[in-house]
Order: C-alpha cells, then sequence, then structure tokens
C-alpha cells in the first residue's frame, strides 16, 4: 500500500496505518532495503501541501519538512545558518541534495547526521503532527540515541523552527577518510555573535563523537569574552563527548581532531565579523 497525500489532514490519517514507513526523499530509505522490495504500507510526503520551502515567520524561520538540501542552500538565509548550509553540501553528491530531506535527515538519527550539529547552534525545534494535533519539541529533545527518536507512533516530522535570535555568524566543519561523499570521523558547528571585538555569545555542537550529537556548554562559556581562541580548547571542555572506535576511526584521534577544527570554525567566524 503507497499512500501519497497532498493535504497535511489527509497524511496523519494515512500514518494510522499499522506498520508504516514513512519516505521523503529516499537517499536512506532504498538503500536500507538493498535488493529486498519494501514491506509493509508506505506514506509519501513530499506532496503535502506545506511540508516543503523556507519561510520567514513572525518568530524566526521554518523549514518545511520535505524541503531538500538544495531548497535549503539556494534559501536566502541570515549568516547564522551558514553552518547549516555548508553542513548541506556536505550531504552526498549534489543528486542526494537535490532528493534528500531535512526531515529524513534527522529521523534517520545517524551519529553523522550532517544537519544535526548546525540546528543545534541555532537552538533548533522541530514540529510533530499526528492525528492528536501538533507538538513542539527540541531537537535535543527529539534524537535520543542512534536510530532512536522520539516519534510518536502516527507522527510526522513536518518542519523544523529556528528562534529569530539565533543570530551571529555560523561555520561548519567535517573530517573523513576523503574530501567528498563520506560519512564524518568527526564535525563541529559553531555559532558566534561578536561585539567589540570579542565574542559575546558562543555556540558550538560535536557529531559523529557521541551516540547523539551534542553542545559544549562549558567550553561555550569559556568562549565568551574571548578574541582570539588558539589553543583554547582542552581535554576538560570535550569530557561529555564519548566517541568510539570504528573503521572511520579511532575514539582517541577523534577526539584529538575535535579541539582544531572547534578552533578552525570559530576563527572562520571570527574573521568574518
Amino acid at each position: 500500500m503507497y499512500f501519497q497525500p497532498t493535504t497535511l489532514d489527509q497524511a496523519v490519517q494515512d500514518a494510522q496505518a499499522e506498520g508504516l514507513r514513512i519516505l521523503a526523499g529516499g537517499t536512506d530509505f532504498y538503500p536500507t532495503n538493498g535488493d529486498r522490495l519494501p514491506e509493509g504500507p508506505i506514506l509519501d510526503v513530499t506532496r503535502i501541501d506545506g511540508m516543503s520551502g523556507v519561510t520567514q515567520t513572525p518568530d524566526g524561520w521554518r523549514i518545511g519538512g520535505a524541503t531538500s538540501w538544495s531548497d535549503v542552500l539556494r534559501a536566502d538565509l541570515p549568516a547564522a545558518f551558514d553552518g547549516l548550509k555548508a553542513a548541506g553540501r556536505e550531504v552526498g553528491s549534489i543528486q542526494i541534495q537535490n532528493a534528500g530531506t531535512i526531515a529524513g535527515n534527522l529521523c534517520n538519527a545517524s551519529p553523522a547526521a550532517d544537519s544535526v550539529p548546525p540546528l543545534l547552534t541555532l537552538g533548533a525545534m522541530v514540529e510533530l503532527y499526528s492525528a492528536s494535533g501538533k507538538r513542539l519539541l527540541p531537537l535535543e529533545e527529539f534524537i535520543l540515541g542512534v536510530r532512536k527518536t522520539a516519534l510518536r507512533s502516527g507522527e510526522i516530522l513536518t518542519a523544523v523552527h529556528i528562534p529569530e535570535t539565533a543570530g551571529g555568524w555560523g561555520a561548519f566543519t567535517k573530517l573523513g577518510s576523503r574530501k567528498y561523499l563520506v560519512i564524518s570521523i568527526a564535525m563541529v558547528a559553531v555559532l558566534i555573535d561578536v561585539h567589540d571585538g570579542v565574542i559575546s555569545k558562543a555556540r558550538v555542537a560535536v557529531g559523529a563523537c557521541s551516540p547523539v550529537a551534542q553542545r559544549l556548554p562549558e567550553l561555550e562559556a569559556a568562549l565568551t569574552g574571548r578574541g582570539d581562541v588558539a589553543g583554547l580548547v582542552t581535554p576538560a571542555h570535550l569530557a561529555a563527548l564519548s566517541p568510539i572506535d570504528d573503521v572511520r576511526g579511532s575514539a582517541q584521534y577523534r577526539l584529538e581532531v575535535v579541539a582544531p577544527m572547534i578552533e578552525e570554525a570559530v576563527e572562520r567566524c571570527l574573521e568574518r565579523a
């Protein structure tokens, strides 16, 4: 059974089907199945009115859940979103960016999902719809672990909201085993506000170094009031991270590269400011 609704009301009704799987860009959905045909009912959300596009709202910005990465890259957004756009350019090839969606990247809940660190620095909230209505959830409360989210049965991630308070300059940097088309060994997103030559607000998030990407509040506090960051990041600032050894890199290597990656991203923002 294949549902392809054009309205949200119809979509939440279709979403009640037992064993249903939600399909957006399909860039992870189909590779996961391999040579097997998908089992159970499928809900295609790509034609739902209001599920695509980037719009400014009285409270900030809204990115529809079915918005492709190419659409995010083309959107006229403030400098605070530069980290999100940089991450979008790292999501596979151009063909993948044309098809892959922001909701799909979040709902996959991969520790190496490129969108999560910059969205954490932006203070993103996810909009979840079901037959029971709408609820908003901070992104850090939505992704619970590896391939695990707070999405309830029958719910659809319809949008990502960014509050107007997300000002400043954003940056994103990613380390992989090659330059393009690679899963991260480590990745870093920062959002920096600068006044009178010093950092007045700092947000730092690290991905691929824990089951879930996370912000580093102690490091953010240490950055505030600084005009330079060379040698600032210490192992104590990274203590919350819990990287693993895998085929892409060791846990020790990940911790060693994260500090200079953070400093590089912050310095990039300072130069632009």
